[in-house]
């Protein structure tokens, strides 16, 4: 018996000529998923996708076109490419300061939307963009690709499990050090430092801290922070040097449900002395974990040393041996190509997809509070982000 025909899906990408653009969303995703035959779907089906390559910089534009074969298209007109009708979905993976007006236009044209975070410069324009999207009864999603990583699904599996008995708190520590780009290059672009064009750390990573403490370990109730710009100059991708006026580095404490206690440092001024550029340390009354990009390791109580602190001798106890690496008991795709699967399958037959809009609002959330926080120096509240609309439909 023969199968049914491919579903074939429109996605312009928006974007694309930068680095997660290029690398995570074109390369290692949506051409993945055309060279294994499309994205499958839960009626047996597979979606097939089209790509229209929109940016400003048409050499780079066509390169990527050239490089990506087949009927890949580019156009720098973003109204013309949402005036197709052969493009259903949006994706916006532009810089932070330009992504709402985006995605406002491709809503009032009619598209299913999935974005780069932090979605927008405020809570409040975030919430306005799910706000559209669901009225419009269209598709809408963030990206929130730590919860594809292998190290961080297995902590889910852990807590999931009940591994840890009461859960007491968690750490992580992220970043590495980020050339000034003087002498050596700098690893990222010069907009993450200006807060005029969205730069920071805070709302850079704390849009991913809202949803992996909401969804790996417990929902985030209040938050204590200080930023710091540590270097207070770099130089940009043409040589001259720029006054960095976005913080480099940020502090964090987090209350969770369930009296859990989060502390979570993310600098680009630290030099990495630790398993990996993420690492998770989660502790209980049952057993610890500690969780890496792609690499989980567990003590659990019975294996747990007895330590005396004697500062007047070499410690003899190795605190890395006592620790039993997981294993890998299935395989693990690219974090970013499973999620565009799973969006491909909700704009293709209504698959559940709950990282929507509302929760990509969440994570602009908790970055503005953590501002609030170390502009007034104590803690803030984290207050539910699930208004009622006007059909008194509630969010998810």
């Amino acid at each position: 018996m023969s199968r049914e025909p491919d579903l074939v899906i429109g996605v312009i990408l928006n974007g694309v000529t930068g680095r997660m653009g290029a690398h995570q969303h074109l390369r290692r995703s949506l051409l993945e998923i055309r060279r294994q035959g499309g994205a499958p779907l839960p009626n047996g089906r597979r979606a097939q996708v089209r790509l229209l390559l929109v940016g400003r910089n048409p050499e780079k534009l066509a390169a990527l076109a050239a490089e990506a074969g087949g009927d890949v298209r580019w156009t720098t007109d973003l109204h013309a490419a949402l005036s197709d009708p052969e493009y259903s979905v949006y994706f916006d993976a532009q810089t932070t300061d330009r992504r709402a007006a985006a995605l406002r236009q491709a809503i009032a044209a009619g598209k299913h939307v999935y974005a780069e975070k932090p979605v927008a410069l405020t809570s409040a324009e975030a919430l306005d963009l799910w706000r559209a999207a669901h009225a419009a009864g269209l598709g809408n999603g963030v990206v929130q690709d730590k919860l594809w990583l292998p190290g961080l699904q297995k902590l889910q599996h852990l807590v999931a499990s009940g591994f840890f008995g009461r859960l007491l708190s968690v750490r992580g520590e992220f970043g590495y050090w980020v050339f000034d780009g003087r002498d050596v290059p700098a690893q990222r672009p010069s907009w993450n430092y200006r807060r005029e064009e969205g730069g920071g750390i805070i709302l850079d990573m704390f849009a991913h801290w809202r949803y992996v403490l909401d969804r790996i370990v417990s929902p985030v109730r209040a938050v204590c922070c200080v930023g710091a710009t540590h270097l207070a100059e770099r130089w940009d991708e043409r040589g001259q040097p720029y006054a960095c006026t976005a913080e480099d580095a940020a502090y964090a404490m987090f209350e969770l449900d369930g009296g859990v206690i989060a502390t979570i440092n993310a600098s680009w001024c630290v030099r990495v002395r630790r398993d990996d550029l993420l690492v998770v340390q989660a502790d209980g009354t049952l057993g610890s974990a500690v969780a890496g990009l792609r690499r989980c390791w567990i003590q659990p109580a019975p294996a747990t040393p007895r330590p005396v602190w004697n500062p007047d001798v070499d410690q003899p106890l190795d605190f890395f041996d006592s620790w039993i690496e997981l294993p890998d008991q299935r395989p693990y795709d690219n974090a970013f190509k499973v999620q565009w699967e799973a969006f491909l399958a909700h704009v293709a037959v209504g698959a559940p997809f709950p990282w929507t809009l509302l929760e990509g609002a969440k994570g602009v959330q908790l970055a503005e509070l953590a501002h609030q926080s170390w502009r007034e120096r104590r803690w803030v509240e984290v207050p539910d982000l699930a208004p009622e609309l006007s059909d008194g439909h509630k969010a998810p």
